[in-house]
Order: structure tokens, then sequence, then C-alpha cells
């Protein structure tokens, strides 16, 4: 695949062998594209690839050999489809692997050791070989896992959704990418060690386990203070206003992230609503919270006296935390965004874009 990567490449000369499929794995071997590794993903060959390649809009074309989803975490790869159930190659792999500084891979654990591509196994060809593993539960618990899964036994289906309402799930599926962040950060701390020491080391990663560490204040809601994070939309359950959604004259609408008294300040002389500011109700944010309901029709209707670009000015001309609740195409007409794409063509010669991975900078 076409490689245009402005940054860096602090990694150009490791060899990646990816062995993952989906979005966990394979969003840890673009992050490593992204800066210079050389990175070449192996496809089950007998189920044709990747099972994202047949997750399809249904506005996408019934015969193209790969999809939209496909395409947000397989760039700079170079693809190689072959069934690993083949002697010859399985064993052109194994002598890869003796020159390969990282595997990623999300096999079951008994599929990885009948094939010998487990840890253990491959260590003994390349000691210095880095194996970046991510599971569902854990090394020893063969249970499938996806995301959507890990989403109602983490508790995040749950809390999701508005107030009455059925659970929804998150529209991108958050515990693959924060698991993917998790098996990057062990992966880059697994080459200091080998850098120190000259040895690999075999780094794993759970669903389950990112999940919880992803829990964050809703977790220690329960563990501290004994309170079951409950359905509450976009709102916050520590903070007000904070998610409160404002609809415009327009139909349009912001959000607003309000997180302490002088923004709560602010946010009433924007809307020439000072005396809320001074109101005993409204006075600290232990009361708004206890009063946000009041609150938010009282702001609701100055709010919906502009347009949302006006209003949207007002606020952060006085450094209020908001921000306007955009469509994909608003998202990606802002020059920000365009600056983060990757134009780049598949195997086919087909054009794509996708996003950018790497978004921090290096000098």
């Amino acid at each position: 695949m076409k490689k245009e990567n402005k940054l860096n490449e602090p990694l150009k000369e490791l060899k990646v062998l990816e062995l993952a499929t989906v979005l966990a794995g394979p969003a840890v071997g673009m992050f490593l594209a992204e800066l210079g590794a050389k990175v070449t993903k192996i496809e089950n060959q007998t189920t044709n690839g990747d099972v994202t390649r047949s997750w399809k809009l249904t506005t996408e074309d019934p015969n193209w050999a790969y999809s939209a989803y496909y395409c947000s975490v397989n760039w700079g790869k170079e693809i190689l489809l072959m069934d690993l159930n083949q002697a010859e190659n399985l064993a052109w792999l194994w002598e890869q692997i003796k020159t390969t500084d990282i595997v990623l891979a999300n096999f079951k654990p008994e599929s990885a050791r009948r094939m010998g591509l487990d840890y253990a196994s491959l260590s003994g060809l390349n000691s210095r070989l880095i194996y970046g593993e991510i599971t569902g539960y854990g090394s020893d618990d063969e249970r499938p896992a996806f995301d959507m899964v890990l989403q109602a036994e983490a508790g995040f289906l749950y809390m999701t959704g508005e107030k009455n309402g059925a659970p929804v799930k998150m529209p991108v599926a958050l515990i693959d990418l924060l698991a993917a962040h998790q098996l990057k950060e062990g992966i880059l701390l697994a080459l200091l060690h080998r850098e120190k020491t000259g040895l690999g080391t075999k780094v794993s990663v759970s669903l389950y386990a990112t999940a919880l560490a992803s829990l964050a204040n809703q977790a220690t809601n329960w563990l501290i203070a004994g309170k079951i994070p409950q359905r509450m939309g976009t709102l916050h359950p520590n903070i007000a206003p904070y998610g409160e959604l404002l609809e415009c004259s327009d139909g349009g609408q912001i959000v607003l992230a309000v997180g302490n008294d002088r923004q709560f300040q602010l946010l009433c002389k924007s809307l020439d609503l000072e005396d809320l500011a001074r109101a005993p109700q409204y006075s600290d944010n232990k009361q708004r919270v206890l009063n946000r309901q009041e609150l938010f029709v009282q702001l609701q209707a100055k709010a919906g006296l502009y347009s949302r670009e006006v209003l949207l000015s007002k606020l952060h001309q006085m450094g209020v935390p908001a921000g306007a609740v955009r469509t994909m195409p608003e998202v990606f007409a802002e020059s920000a965004a365009q600056e983060l794409l990757l134009n780049w063509a598949l195997p086919d010669g087909t054009e794509v874009r996708s996003v950018r991975s790497v978004v921090f900078g290096l000098e």
C-alpha cells in the first residue's frame, strides 16, 4: 500500500508481522506503520481475508474486496493472503519471525498454541521478539469477545442512553480502540526494555481489563461514593451544566462543558443572565447539579434566541467551553480535520481516504 506519511519515522528500522483482525490489533499495526515501521499483515486466505472486509454499508459495492471499515485501520501495510494451515506457509512465517521485531496477534489462546504462533513458540526462534497479544478475557479464557459484548460486560451499556430509555451502544468500538492504545504503550515500553537488555518480551492486553480500566470516575462513583451510575444521556453525574444540549434558533445544537464557577459566571454573562450567577441555587457546582433542570430551562430560553454559529462565537469569545453538535460532513469540512486525512491506494488501485491514528508531533 502507498505510504504518504509526512511525520518523522522513528520506527523505520522495525519489522512488524500483523496476525490480527478486526479493529484493535490492526489499529496498532497502522500506528506502527505511521511511525515508519514495515508492517506486513497476514490475512486468512480461506475466509477471504480479515472479516471486516465484508462489514459493508448498504451503499458500498458488494463486489469490492474491501470495505470502508477495513480502510479505517489498514493504511501503510503490505497485505498477504495466506492459508496458515498449509505447512509451507507456516514454515515461511516461522522463517520471517527470525528477523521480525514485533508480532501482533489476537488468536484464541488454544489456536495460537496449536499453530505454534504463541509467544513461547515464537520467542524460541527469536529472543529479541516483542509479541503483542490482544485477548477478550485473558490468555487462559477461550471466550470470543467483541466490543459490543465488552460494552455490556463492563457496565458501559447499562450507563449509556437517555434517562428511562433503553441502553445505547457507543457509536464506535471504543473498547477495541482503548485496548489498542494499551497495547501500543506496552509495546513502546517493551522496545525500551529491549534497548536496555537485548531481549524481547510478551505484552498482553485483554479487552475486559481495558474496559474496566476505562471506567474512570464512573467506577469510583460506585467504589467510593456508593452511587450506581445511571443513564443520563449527555449529562454528567458530577458537574452541571456539563453535557447540556442547547437548541438554537436555526435548529442547530451546542453542548456545554462548564467545569467550574468561573466558567459558569462567564456563561451567564454571555447570555445576559448575570442574575443566575448570583442566585443561591446556582452558587456552586453542587447546587447546580441539584437544580440542573431548572437551570437548563433558563439557559435554553436564551440560547433559542441565537443561531448556532452566533451563539458559539459569543461563548468562545468569553472562554466558555462549548461546542457544536456536528455531522460527519461538517466535521470534515473543517481545515483542522482535513489535515489529519490520509490519501492512499489499496492493492487493487482504489483511491481511499482515512484518518491518521498518530496525531502527536515529533520534532
